[in-house]
């Protein structure tokens, strides 16, 4: 059973008829698997412009009849050399894409399916610009799908055979396909050639051969008849000229009585079952509807181009003759008629391919068709993390997720976790990426929906001699594997206590901690999770804001002090706290400060204790990530990637009271926003991916490091209500922050429900221990309590 769509879009266009008569057979399963669904047909040509079906159809007609070479080169060059196809595919997409969108925003469709090249490259556009959240599928009624007709971003290509299967992904390794019966109307199947005949008023006995080119009646139909009429025992000619009156008319001066020319033909079903063979030069609608009537096919003369390919694989395929000269053609059709057995075969083989499945059940499909992402570059925010990663320091983002005792025993938890990754996971884009690192090239996601849930989950079942804290140090410490999609997941089990811990890492280009902690909740907690929907806000005075940011950047520029940084190790020390959040909301209103504010001054609070030791200097400068998701990106709490805006801050760390200094980091944390420095650090981010890679690269290692700050400090929103994962309650969030080069501390904190969760992490080499950190973190607050 699939999902019953309430409104299918279908786009297609009209050059020729094959196109359309692809969507008609579209249309009509549809219909009949889906009662009562709306069908709502666009002309991708006519959405391009007035002038383009017009135009389109002209170069089309002149290229095939005219220039076939120019069109050979054309389509050779797709083949051949591959940035002429992306180029080519990336222009009609950019054409098509923002014209299509509009249109499909007011039909607010289900389901989208494309019969026509330029409208899949349009919604390749859509999808490649993170829109387009519903099923999109495209059917190739050619046998050879070229590159322009095959795009990563589309959720699967219907192809006519294996053959062609084997050709999409050669057009492009990326692109998802499956073999499709023809996509034909029901009415085109086997008939009684003797009851279609008197139908047609054909006599019932010879030999009968049917010629017919397309709509247009494109290529050599006359030297088709010539090569026919040359075989004395064939009885008859049909020829259908379809709009081509000019064809039409020469051969009824002809005055060949074998020779019966036909225009325009309503009942091409009954016509094809009168046939003892088709003939036809492209491979298309045509050649699809005479297979699945049950009748054998011949390929003269293919058209330049695509017909050309057709023809080729539809002959490798044994679905076809392939005759591209006359006396070909004459031999053939002269070995048919003498031998009637061999024709028998043909029509076996071609009844046999067409009911290898049931196209009604393949539209059926569609509608649950899971979302496929091809690669792309990664987002210049998302290469960021890339190209800072050294041997030392791995960019990877982090949380502990610990759970209320429940009586799951160790290998309850693994089955429940395991089957939710298996179920979820391959729905949840951040978990379906794959990075690709080339030298000099930008990195590149590459979609890997194939999730094995050994190759992410692991588990540690807990005894009295274990140490936790030793497993979460030695789990977070080791670099993510990107060989698959960069992600894993750690549990913690005591059996003794019925208490689950759930450690999770990522690779930071995936994501920024609120991507990590929406799909983290997504994957693991029971029932539904809220979708949010971001505001989306104007840009009224947004240059003016970068600008005044862009000179804030310049004045801030290097460090002043050197605290706690150096040459980075690999070692790593990780401590974390938990504090009630409600007293954290209370003392951030005593002192009329926002909670970041008052959580961010207890980690001044905590550094100058950690500092006086070494009698450094007043200030320290932190790297403050903050959240761009419901701002003008416009993007979800659950969308991947990083979309934050960092701020340069200088917190106070020399002698003075604390709630002084929780006063003064709320001021220093409000200067940079009046300066418009998130804004502008933003638009720098951008710009970098404006570079070529190895620019881009060398760029980042220089600013994201000791020379421009000491340490990082988060704090992130959460969640208030309770979740539940294999029915135990989520009673605590810890996030995990990674360190820069040569910068000894990161610190970041989310409040998740009665509670704000802390976690540390250092540099040993560099930095005190993180439990030292998290200690003076502590006592900063139970002073603070006191005082209150």
């Amino acid at each position: 059973m699939s999902s019953q769509p309430r409104r299918v879009l279908l786009i297609s266009a009209t050059i020729g008829e094959g196109h359309n008569a692809t969507a008609r057979a579209v249309e009509e399963a549809a219909r009949r698997v889906w009662p009562g669904c709306e069908v709502v047909w666009l002309d991708a040509l006519r959405i391009m412009g007035r002038w383009v079906p017009r135009a389109f159809n002209w170069i089309y007609v002149t290229n095939v009849e005219s220039t076939p070479w120019l069109y050979d080169f054309f389509y050779d060059s797709l083949w051949r050399y591959r940035w002429f196809a992306t180029s080519s595919r990336r222009f009609v997409g950019a054409w098509c894409g923002p014209l299509l969108r509009r249109e499909i925003r007011r039909v607010a469709p289900d389901l989208i399916v494309s019969t026509y090249p330029l409208g899949t490259a349009g919604l390749d556009w859509i999808r490649r610009h993170g829109e387009l959240d519903v099923p999109v599928s495209a059917v190739v009624s050619d046998f050879a799908p070229h590159p322009f007709w095959v795009y990563p971003e589309a959720d699967l290509h219907y192809v006519m055979s294996e053959a062609s299967l084997r050709a999409m992904h050669r057009a492009e390794p990326d692109a998802v396909g499956a073999v499709s019966v023809p996509p034909v109307r029901g009415e085109f199947h086997p008939r009684d050639r003797a009851t279609a005949r008197a139908e047609f008023g054909v006599p019932a006995t010879g030999f009968t051969a049917l010629i017919s080119c397309g709509a247009l009646s494109f290529g050599a139909v006359e030297r088709a008849v010539d090569a026919a009429l040359r075989v004395p025992e064939l009885a008859r000619v049909l020829v259908v000229c379809g709009r081509n009156e000019a064809v039409r008319e020469r051969l009824l001066a002809r005055g060949d009585p074998r020779v019966v020319p036909l225009g325009w033909v309503d009942d091409m079903p009954g016509l094809m079952g009168c046939a003892d063979v088709v003939i036809t030069n492209a491979g298309g609608a045509t050649a699809l509807e005479a297979l699945a009537c049950g009748r054998a096919v011949i390929m003269f003369e293919p058209i330049a181009g695509h017909g050309r390919a057709n023809a080729e694989l539809m002959a490798d395929a044994g679905l076809a003759e392939l005759c591209p000269e006359e006396s070909q053609l004459t031999e053939t059709l002269r070995r048919w008629v003498a031998d009637p057995h061999e024709v028998g075969e043909r029509e076996e083989r071609a009844f046999k391919h067409c009911r290898a499945a049931d196209f009604d059940e393949q539209v059926a499909a569609l509608a649950d068709l899971p979302r496929h992402r091809g690669r792309r570059p990664l987002r210049p925010q998302d290469a960021f993390f890339v190209y800072a990663t050294t041997p030392e320091v791995a960019q990877q983002t982090g949380a502990i997720l610990q759970l209320e005792p429940s009586l799951n025993s160790t290998h309850q938890w693994c089955e429940h976790l395991a089957a939710r990754i298996r179920v979820h996971a391959p729905a949840l884009p951040m978990l379906t990426r794959r990075l690709e690192t080339r030298t000099g090239l930008r990195p590149q996601w590459i979609a890997d929906a194939d999730i094995d849930p050994a190759d992410h989950l692991s588990s540690r079942e807990l005894r009295p001699e274990h140490d936790p804290d030793a497993f979460i140090t030695e789990f977070f410490s080791t670099p993510v594997r990107t060989d698959r999609p960069p992600w894993e997941l750690r549990l913690l089990h005591d059996p003794a206590t019925g208490r689950a811990t759930l450690l999770a890492k990522m690779h930071h280009a995936l994501g920024d901690g609120l991507a990590v902690t929406g799909t983290l909740l997504r994957l693991l907690c029971d029932g539904p999770q809220p979708t949010s929907r971001p505001a989306r806000g104007g840009r009224t005075g947004q240059v003016r804001e970068v600008l005044r940011g862009l000179v804030g950047l310049a004045t801030t520029a290097g460090a002043p002090s050197r605290a706690w940084t150096g040459r980075s190790t690999p070692a790593r020390s990780f401590g974390r706290l938990a504090l009630p959040a409600v007293r954290v909301r209370a003392h951030a209103r005593d002192h009329g400060v926002t909670s970041s504010a008052l959580l961010i001054g207890l980690v001044a609070e905590a550094l100058h204790r950690a500092l006086d030791e070494n009698r450094t200097g007043a200030l320290f400068r932190v790297m403050v990530p903050r959240t761009a998701r419901t701002g003008r990106d416009g993007a979800g709490l659950e969308t991947p990637g990083n979309h934050t805006h960092t701020l340069s801050v200088d917190l106070p760390v020399g002698p003075m009271p604390l709630v002084w200094r929780i006063r003064a980091v709320a001021d220093a944390l409000t200067a940079p926003d009046h300066s418009g420095q998130p804004a502008a650090a933003g638009a720098v981010l951008s710009g970098l991916g404006l570079l070529p890679a190895p620019l881009h690269a060398w760029i980042v290692r220089r600013i994201y490091g000791r020379r421009f700050f000491n340490a990082v400090v988060s704090v992130m929103p959460g969640r208030r209500r309770a979740e539940h994962i294999n029915g135990s309650r989520l009673s605590r969030v810890l996030p995990v922050l990674s360190l820069a080069d040569g910068v000894g501390v990161a610190i970041g904190a989310i409040g998740w429900g009665e509670e704000f969760g802390v976690g540390v992490t250092t540099d040993p080499g560099l930095a005190p221990d993180a439990d030292v950190l998290a200690g003076h973190l502590r006592d900063a607050f139970d002073e603070l309590r006191e005082r209150r």
